[in-house]
């Protein structure tokens, strides 16, 4: 079986989904960088998708931003699944009523997309 995967492009999105977990925990690219012991550099180019940090320093940024390595693989993946997964567990931070106010708006956009392609 030959896997379809675009490696640059997976490493770029994991990066920006690194940069948006680091930004929404309030921290700089040099607070992470003295945290994880390592340059300022090393922490852009995660960001930027040159590097892919190994599952131990994905950990490592989990604990930090207080997530878990799987969110900051999944939040970036194209994959459904991932996408799907995301998308349970920022409606599982919701309350009863919020959740399906939104699962309302989400029937009507996709009903509305459908509507538009046709």
């Amino acid at each position: 079986m030959k896997l379809n995967l675009n490696h640059s492009e997976i490493n770029r999105r994991i990066g920006k989904t690194i940069a948006k977990y680091r930004q929404q925990s309030g921290y700089t690219q040099e607070q992470v960088a003295e945290i994880l012991q390592i340059g300022n550099e090393a922490v852009s180019r995660m960001e930027r998708g040159l590097i892919m940090p190994n599952v131990a320093r994905l950990m490592e940024l989990a604990e930090i931003f207080q997530c878990t390595a799987a969110d900051l693989i999944a939040d970036g993946s194209p994959r459904l699944f991932d996408k799907t997964h995301h998308l349970h567990l920022m409606m599982s931070e919701l309350a009863e009523h919020d959740r399906e106010l939104m699962l309302h708006f989400l029937e009507r956009f996709t009903l509305r997309l459908k509507q538009a392609q046709m």
